[in-house]
């Protein structure tokens, strides 16, 4: 057997805090407020950035899975490759991921089918200091407890070639989609109020060919999920919608945030 190879924690300290015990309590505020939908989700789309800016809207996504650990025993989370260019998809070779709330252990398995598909590879290098799919991580292990991991991030890719992907790992009631993107960048308040009007609209109609880079940092993430949500009569439903604006940042530049259940 070869040692257990552990991704460690890239942002703890940064996006959200480094300590456990302040970790756990920020994390339990975020998923204090009321659950809008009874059913349980397949798939959601939450932001990832630090948590005293978009903490809140991804909360209310998370929220809903409050209860489900006995029932969801396998996640896929996939978002933006924001360091490292690649072309395609790439899948972790570590065993585990490691956040200050504990180690998760990744669905080796499923990882190595995926690397059968042309457009994955296994490559450590995006995902060492990427933070789109570890912010989502501390929301999981304090909703579910313990479950089996499968992070995909996306470089240069095509929607198809991510709905592909989330086709081989899609599974039945135990596994679950997370789809991890902000929105508009960068743009004055007003403006950023409008882009993401339009990109919600663009989601919840699931016209996955209109998304753009400048809609949102994963529209592949997102474009890729909406087109196999299509195939399978998945719905999109709003859970919030709002920038850092309305957060923590001033509104000369702001990031859009948004959350879905499908």
């Amino acid at each position: 057997m070869h040692a257990m190879r552990v991704r460690p924690a890239a942002v703890a300290g940064l996006f959200y805090p480094g300590n456990s015990q302040r970790l756990r309590r920020e994390v339990e505020s975020l998923l204090a407020g009321p659950v809008h939908i009874s059913h349980r989700p397949k798939a959601l789309i939450a932001p990832h950035a630090g948590y005293v800016y978009s903490g809140g809207v991804a909360g209310k996504a998370f929220a809903l899975l409050r209860g489900a650990g006995a029932d969801i025993t396998r996640i896929v989370t996939i978002g933006p490759a924001h360091y490292v260019a690649l072309r395609g998809i790439a899948v972790p070779t570590a065993d585990a991921f490691e956040t200050p709330l504990g180690t998760i252990a990744l669905d080796r398995d499923a990882l190595m089918e995926l690397t059968d598909l042309p457009f994955v590879r296994a490559d450590d290098a995006p995902h060492v200091p990427e933070h789109a799919l570890e912010v989502e991580l501390p929301f999981l292990q304090m909703v579910l407890g313990q479950f089996r991991l499968i992070p995909l991030v996306v470089g240069e890719a095509t929607p198809t070639e991510v709905a592909q992907a989330l086709e081989r790992v899609w599974g039945g009631a135990e596994t679950l989609v997370v789809i991890s993107s902000d929105l508009s960048h960068y743009h004055g308040y007003e403006t950023a109020c409008r882009l993401d009007a339009a990109t919600a609209a663009l989601i919840e109609r699931g016209e996955w060919q209109q998304l753009r880079a400048d809609n949102a940092c994963g529209f592949l993430a997102i474009a890729g999920f909406l087109a196999e949500a299509a195939e399978r009569g998945l719905n999109a439903c709003r859970l919030a919608l709002c920038n850092s604006g309305d957060t923590a940042g001033d509104r000369a530049r702001v990031v859009g945030y948004g959350a879905w259940a499908f």
